[in-house]
């Protein structure tokens, strides 16, 4: 049904009756009430102060966040707000940080200053994504998406064996090497060779986008993209430049990513292919979905927790508690009424008792091993089975059982489900006890994408993001 002469104002009535209820209403309420230019400005206070509360180290994770930060802002204007699926975004990052590489260190000896360069890199990055959009014209939805993929990885092969092409001598891209040796940035005098710098830089430049972002979404051109993305069909007869739009979009986004690209080259003092596979893509699309497709603040937000999270996560304790917090999270949203909640809770300490006394009956007090030495792990030793020499064993097995509940859990209803979920919720806790807890760099991955598959049950527009209006 068309949306034609649909009052939205009326018809998202329900959504802003929602967003100020709860216990955090009074919070929202307040936050909404501050300007956004003094949002802004307490944004930058905080994270100004970042490089001096922590080490090198950190200085460099932050440097990470703000890199993405600023992908997912450039991504937001293709997807979040002209809603067109690009799947060849890191591409244009990926070739806005060669080209800077090329013509800034030894491999072909051109040594551009930096206020020519990045010009022209960013510039070039346009017209490659202005030549990109041009099958919009007719392409559409998943035929947009496979026709972006293959232009990153046309990108990568490129990149990686430019010096095997026919008639091809000079080794541009330097193969599977990359180029090492890429200078870095320097204005007005001013080098920014230390972590410290390149992150203030950053920082600036986000700032810089966010005002210039927010200052487009408020025109003629954010709203026009705003309608592309939720009916291009009415958008074209309402005489919207749908073509010249989704251009638009395309440009605006790939020379922000080009921009990009030039920071991360000078940063990382080199670039190479693998650090812009579809993995690096995926990673991109969780911030921007996590925080809120077409919500700046959102998208920023969302950077920060996909660029922080996994980091966090590298502490034992603090994936523990993530884990549990998971499961509770999980048993809310699946049960909703807190009788259910209470008598899966209470049954699973039952069963727990029950497979721990079955299991000693069956075999000796050897087989039993300790639990992790966190406080979280403490709380279920006694009633989980932790087993010594058989660990990896016994978790392989628990893990394609836990699986296989799961998916019972999500055929049945009422009772059945929560009867299900018992089982289900004791096999998670013992695959955690007795594997992931011990591999950090797996477990890292697994409960990262937890976290977002949870955020996602919760809140399935985002952290910031506003829910799509359904008219019927």
């Amino acid at each position: 049904m068309s949306h034609i002469g649909v009052d939205r104002w009326v018809a998202e009535s329900e959504d802003r009756e929602e967003q100020y209820s709860g216990w955090t209403a009074p919070a929202r309420r307040l936050i909404d009430k501050v300007p956004s230019g003094w949002r802004l400005g307490v944004f930058l206070g905080v994270v100004a102060l970042y490089p001096f509360l922590v080490k090198p180290a950190g200085v460099r994770i932050g440097i990470t966040v703000l890199l993405l930060a600023l992908l997912a802002l450039g991504l937001n204007v293709v997807v979040g707000w002209a809603g067109l699926l690009d799947l060849g975004y890191v591409a244009f990052y990926g070739f806005g940080a060669y080209f800077y590489a090329i013509v800034s260190s030894d491999q072909i000896g051109l040594h551009w200053p930096t206020w020519v360069a990045i010009p022209v890199v960013v510039a070039a990055t346009a017209v490659l994504g202005a030549l990109l959009s041009l099958p919009s014209r007719r392409l559409v939805g998943d035929y947009l998406a496979i026709m972006t993929l293959f232009f990153t990885q046309v990108f990568v092969e490129i990149v990686v064996n430019f010096e095997r092409l026919p008639g091809v001598e000079t080794d541009l891209t330097g193969g599977p090497n990359g180029i090492p040796g890429v200078a870095p940035w320097v204005l007005f005098g001013f080098e920014f060779n230390t972590f410290n710098r390149n992150f203030y830089l950053l920082l600036f430049l986000l700032v810089l986008l966010i005002v210039g972002l927010r200052n487009i979404d408020d025109s003629r051109t954010g709203r026009a993209w705003r309608a592309l993305r939720e009916d291009t069909l009415a958008a074209e007869h309402m005489t919207t430049p749908v073509n010249r739009l989704k251009m638009l979009a395309f440009v605006v986004g790939a020379a922000i990513a080009g921009l990009t690209g030039t920071i991360f080259a000078s940063v990382q003092v080199g670039v190479f292919p693998n650090n812009f596979l579809l993995t690096f893509l995926i990673t991109i699309y969780a911030a921007l979905i996590l925080g809120g497709l077409g919500s700046i603040p959102g998208v920023v937000l969302g950077a920060i927790a996909v660029a922080f999270t996994p980091e966090i996560l590298r502490n034992p304790g603090v994936a523990g508690w993530l884990f549990y917090l998971g499961l509770v999270v999980l048993l809310v949203v699946v049960l909703k009424r807190w009788v259910r909640i209470v008598s899966v809770l209470a049954g699973l300490v039952a069963f727990g008792y029950l497979v721990r006394g079955l299991a000693l009956s069956i075999w000796d007090q050897s087989i039993l091993g300790t639990a992790n030495d966190t406080f979280v792990s403490r709380m279920v030793d006694g009633w989980v089975l932790v087993l010594g020499d058989h660990q990896n064993i016994v978790s392989n097995y628990a893990f394609v059982l836990a699986v296989a509940f799961l998916l019972g859990v999500i055929a049945t209803k009422g009772w059945w489900k929560a009867a299900l979920l018992i089982p289900t919720v004791y096999l998670g806790i013992l695959v955690w006890e007795n594997k992931l807890a011990l591999q950090p760099s797996v477990t890292r991955q697994l409960l990262f994408g937890g976290v977002l598959v949870v955020m996602m049950a919760v809140r399935p527009q985002g952290i910031l993001g506003t829910r799509r209006v359904e008219i019927t």
